[in-house]
């Protein structure tokens, strides 16, 4: 599928909201499991988003259309959630989630942004020259690479409590 903003931004929407109805009123245990060392649990998760919120998409969409190729990105700091996520409640995160979300859709809005905007290219750090496009292509599909995230690391915290079914279910293996 071809990137559209029109059809991206009904997702962006609905991820706060998403995260919301998968994880308000449960258990801590099931908020604070992971898979092991190394892994997010599905707090850690939510503050990865809201880290990102912060200081990956808007802003890295602001330097494409106000500095091109002329800045590099700051690299993204995939473990700030850790610092930054510290003795917050889920309510807040989730909170602190829905309105940075609401904020920064209103901004990717009043950018009004047209074919030629979204062939502007940046500098990531990493990867080098990259479209506005693809910078919010990625958004979309990060939000949906996380919504899956959350459900497998909770799925799998019942990897051995669904006995023999486990082989019909592949997403315990992860």
């Amino acid at each position: 599928m071809e990137f559209e903003l029109s059809r991206s931004i009904p997702i962006l929407a609905h991820t706060p909201a998403v995260l919301s109805c998968l994880l308000s009123g449960l258990a801590d245990e099931w908020l604070h499991a992971n898979d092991g060392p190394d892994t997010w649990s599905p707090i850690d998760i939510l503050g990865h988003l809201i880290h990102g919120e912060k200081t990956d998409w808007i802003p890295r969409a602001r330097m494409i259309l106000e500095h091109g190729i002329s800045k590099t990105f700051p690299p993204f700091d995939r473990f700030a959630q850790f610092r930054e996520s510290e003795g917050k409640s889920l309510a807040d995160l989730l909170a602190e989630f829905s309105d940075l979300r609401k904020a920064n859709l209103a901004a990717l809005d009043a950018m009004r942004l047209t074919d030629f905007h979204l062939g502007k290219k940046g500098i990531h750090p990493e990867f080098g020259a990259v479209t506005l496009a693809q910078l919010l292509a990625t958004w979309v599909a990060h939000d949906l690479s996380h919504i899956a995230q959350t459900a497998e690391v909770m799925c799998r915290q019942y990897r051995e409590a669904v006995g023999p079914w486990r082989a019909y279910l592949p997403i315990l293996e992860g």
